[in-house]
């Protein structure tokens, strides 16, 4: 045997046939663990029944690696015009139908005392004069395929409209092109079986999507599913990167089970700052005054 054949290692050669890579053989990754390569389909095949255990294994570690990675922020991202990282609390921001941008209430707030509340605080669009006119700034950001627009028409069409079919079709749409949201509404159909039969594979798909991208809610019903199946750690796991972002009821899920004794002090205690860190990070004079203004006119 050569020398350079001599050199050859396992991953250079194909699993099945131990062909070599060369010019006119090209080797592929298996596709599910990339612990392996093949020189073609036939190989793989042929290969499956002594390879499966191995891959389904580490295909299993790699999806984990992905799932439990904190992501840099909540799936709301930070707001276009002053640049902080947009709260988690309910109504503390509003989406602008004429280009889909979530903007803070204490931007919308200073464009009011600004006077420019006539435009749009992000693009200056006018700012539509009744619901027509907003339901055309909507279709035209849906007919770019703006994710967020799309995601608003399943809505629409479900709210508004009772259009179940039509709303599923959106929202898998919205999905498709990344939307987060949509995601997690997906995932709360499949659980309850509204509009959709009930699919918990489709429920766990859609809710890893939403959690991978940032959607604490989603994280926190990631859960409680692997609490209710016995899997205390991984639940954890996902409280504390949920918890980290800012979400409540994860955190309040970590006390609990801080409470009982089933997780360490210094694990509650590093969310605990995480969580209020996240808090902090959202907060700004405008903002206040934009609930302080929001309280007045109650």
């Amino acid at each position: 045997m050569s020398a350079e054949a001599e050199t050859i290692d396992d991953t250079s050669m194909c699993a099945s046939c131990g062909n070599a890579a060369k010019d006119d053989v090209k080797l592929k990754n298996c596709t599910a663990c990339h612990l392996v390569k093949y020189c073609g389909v036939k190989c793989q095949r042929e290969h499956r029944p002594q390879h499966k255990r191995e891959c389904r294994k580490r295909a299993a570690e790699l999806h984990d690696e992905i799932l439990f990675k904190q992501p840099e922020s909540s799936h709301l991202g930070d707001c276009p015009i002053c640049c902080l990282p947009l709260s988690l609390v309910p109504k503390t921001c509003i989406m602008m139908a004429c280009c889909s941008k979530m903007i803070c209430n204490g931007c919308d707030y200073a464009s009011v005392i600004r006077k420019i509340d006539d435009k749009c605080p992000f693009c200056r669009h006018p700012t539509p004069e009744n619901e027509e006119e907003t339901d055309k700034d909507l279709m035209k950001r849906v007919e770019a395929n703006d994710p967020v627009a799309v995601r608003n028409m399943g809505f629409k069409r479900y709210n508004d409209e009772g259009d179940n079919e039509s709303a599923i079709e959106y929202l898998t749409k919205a999905a498709e092109l990344g939307d987060l949201v949509a995601h997690f509404e997906l995932a709360n159909f499949y659980r309850d079986g509204e509009c959709v039969g009930k699919d918990m594979k489709k429920v766990i798909y859609h809710s890893e999507q939403a959690a991978i991208g940032g959607h604490p809610m989603a994280r926190y019903n990631l859960g409680c599913v692997e609490e209710e199946n016995g899997r205390f750690e991984r639940a954890v796991k996902h409280w504390i990167i949920a918890a980290n972002l800012g979400d409540d009821k994860s955190l309040n899920a970590l006390k609990k089970g801080y409470a009982v004794g089933r997780i360490q002090k210094e694990d509650f205690a590093a969310a605990l700052r995480a969580h209020q860190a996240a808090l902090d990070a959202a907060k700004s004079p405008q903002r206040e005054a934009a609930e302080a203004a929001r309280l007045n006119n109650h």
